[in-house]
């Protein structure tokens, strides 16, 4: 996190803040689509009024990461179609243009590295949910090379979404293990001073990925 993103936390109210530490919670892949929250356990958890917990998950349902069932109670939202195709249309503007216009001694190179490194074990010990929250912070950093606290905030909220498409896939394993080499490779050609080259291999890694969780998706939504 910037100087400037902790800013910009620091001015959020309790019920933001409080959203924001839910929406972690979803980017970590702690919380699952369709998955029914309970106020009392939540609020135990986090050690917060269910008064405060109520206005955040009333953000929290105006962003679509949650959804509200009268006489049911809040659940976790399940991504639509058309929401998995919008998340990858603002991956590529964001993602790709910040590695295309990166410098190679930027400091968020380095926690792109380490990101590598942490999928590289979790590929070791086949913990393939450990595995996918290294890919978000890799991801997260490829953000922070655009050097724009207010987009890295925004991209927060696109990363709680693209963890829920996550979750629609009962194998974890085959969305993050093949891209763990990709993203080695995309450190590479910023390390060696080609962010051209690193973009354009990002652009072809995310229409791989967009395909296979909209078959995800499918599957998910036919009929038995």
């Amino acid at each position: 996190m910037t100087q400037d993103t902790e800013s910009l936390t620091s001015n959020l109210t309790l019920a933001e803040r409080l959203a924001q530490r839910i929406r972690n919670m979803l980017i970590a892949g702690e919380l699952k689509p369709g998955q029914r929250l309970s106020e009392e356990a939540l609020s135990d958890r986090l050690d917060v009024s269910r008064n405060s917990l109520r206005e955040a998950f009333r953000l929290l349902t105006r962003d679509g990461l949650l959804r509200h069932a009268p006489n049911r109670g809040v659940f976790v939202a399940t991504p639509s179609m058309a929401s998995i195709i919008d998340i990858y249309r603002v991956r590529r503007l964001v993602e790709c243009k910040a590695l295309e216009q990166a410098h190679a001694n930027h400091p968020a190179v380095a926690r792109m590295a380490q990101a590598v490194e942490t999928s590289k074990l979790c590929r070791e010990r086949q913990d393939w949910i450990g595995m996918g929250s290294a890919n978000m912070l890799f991801h997260a950093a490829i953000v922070d090379l655009a050097d724009s606290a207010r987009l890295s905030d925004f991209y927060t909220r696109i990363a709680a979404e693209l963890r829920l498409s996550f979750g629609l896939l009962d194998d974890p394993k085959l969305l993050h293990a093949p891209f763990v080499d990709q993203n080695a490779e995309i450190v590479t050609l910023l390390q060696d001073g080609k962010p051209k080259e690193a973009a354009q291999a990002l652009d072809a890694y995310l229409t791989f990925s967009e395909r296979t969780v909209l078959a995800a998706f499918a599957r998910a939504v036919e009929p038995s």
